[in-house]
């Protein structure tokens, strides 16, 4: 270990921080639906022995194989492998970059949404116009780059601080806040006049749906909530001290992401339900049909801005660490300073990125029937990430 190498400034920084990484876009605009989808309470149940038997083990695992080998993803499994191991620490690199690239994208409709609450959104979604607003914000190259870049300035500039000062610092306010505004939402959302419908169809327990296809759901969904399997966890471990015990610290990072995304099913369904209109999943969901609930409720434009502020803190603290995995490699392998990684990799991560800002509103030929933005995504989230988290199990 390098004795100048950074460390997290207390056990609460570091929990917030990872905490903030296994937190995404997936808890509040996934979960809630799939909940839904395959049982209610029953899918709960099963997603919770699948975080508590499996996630919590791997987080385990790769916060061990950080903090022993006090480096970077690519050179921990160096360290302490040797061999062909490495290979596994690149595919958890490639995963940061390739991931950031285009969850930055989806990042910065976020932060645009939020403006657009006090624009003309409201006005449009009551007229049943929210789908034309989105379709007309991401086939404007302009605006869909400009924001993208934006928010990759703020997550460059963030991780250009360092460790104590610039990351583990912001997600101790942006964690709480994210958890105030769920909990203000939460309020809103189930005293509306015939919200009940929609905290039955949450919650109560259909162990019918319980099909195979629902259990591979909840490993899939509690296997890529906690952030597994793309280096981030070993990144976040390699700056803990040899005093920290990391099996408590894991229970507190799975009970708080896991609380997330069963709190959001609580925003999503009594609103949806309450004005009577269908729920969804993803992009549809987030920015159509919410908005048009939200122009239905009173202060709807203040709602509107609060959920999508929820959102973005969301991303924001997910594309903290994902970035991080990258900086810390260059830092480690490459021997850049801080703030040459930061600046360097976050400017490469932004222009990989404008492709995915490009492709949603068709702007560049689809790849295999998938925009790019999509088959990015199936090749991270579907094919890399799985095979990381079993290499990382058998490395243990």
């Amino acid at each position: 270990m390098s004795e100048n190498r950074e460390q997290w400034g207390s056990r609460f920084g570091f929990i917030m921080a990872a905490a903030g990484s296994a937190v995404g876009l997936g808890n509040i605009w996934r979960f809630p639906y799939i909940t839904g989808k395959f049982g209610g309470a029953a899918f709960v149940l099963v997603y919770l022995a699948v975080v508590i038997v499996i996630g919590m083990s791997v987080m385990i695992a790769e916060f061990v194989i950080g903090r022993n080998a006090q480096s970077d993803a690519v050179g921990s499994f160096r360290k302490l492998g040797g061999g062909a191991w490495p290979l596994v620490g690149w595919m958890g690199f490639f995963c940061g970059f390739v991931i950031l690239s285009y969850y930055a994208v989806i990042a910065g409709w976020t932060l645009a949404y939020m403006f657009k609450s006090f624009g003309g959104l409201m006005a449009a979604a009551a007229e049943g116009k929210a789908g034309d607003v989105f379709g007309a914000f991401v086939s404007d190259p302009v605006q869909s780059i400009s924001y993208h870049i934006a928010v990759m300035a703020i997550v460059s500039g963030i991780v250009y601080k360092g460790i104590s000062g610039g990351i583990e610092k912001s997600c101790k306010i942006l964690m709480p806040a994210l958890f105030v505004l769920l909990l203000v939402l939460i309020v809103r959302s189930v005293t509306l006049p015939g919200a009940g419908a929609g905290l039955e169809f949450y919650l109560k327990p259909d162990f019918s749906k319980l099909t195979s296809e629902a259990i591979l759901a909840a490993v899939g969904q509690g296997f890529f909530s906690l952030s597994l399997g793309m280096g981030c966890m070993i990144t976040y471990g390699s700056y803990l001290g040899k005093d920290d015990y990391l099996p408590a610290t894991a229970r507190t990072v799975v009970l708080l992401d896991t609380s997330v995304a069963i709190l959001a099913g609580f925003v999503i369904f009594p609103a949806v339900f309450a004005f009577g209109i269908e729920p969804g999943a993803g992009p549809g969901l987030t920015f159509v049909t919410l908005p048009a609930v939200f122009a239905q409720m009173p202060m709807g434009k203040i709602f509107s801005f609060a959920f999508f502020l929820l959102l973005f803190i969301a991303a924001l603290t997910s594309a903290i660490s994902l970035l991080e995995v990258v900086v810390t490699y260059a830092i480690d392998q490459l021997k850049w300073n801080r703030a040459k990684a930061a600046i360097v990799m976050g400017t490469a991560i932004a222009l990989l990125g404008i492709p995915s800002a490009l492709s949603v509103g068709g702007h560049i030929p689809q790849i295999a029937g998938k925009d790019f933005l999509d088959a990015a995504d199936f090749l991270t989230n579907n094919i890399i990430m799985p095979l990381g988290g079993i290499f990382i199990s058998v490395f243990v």
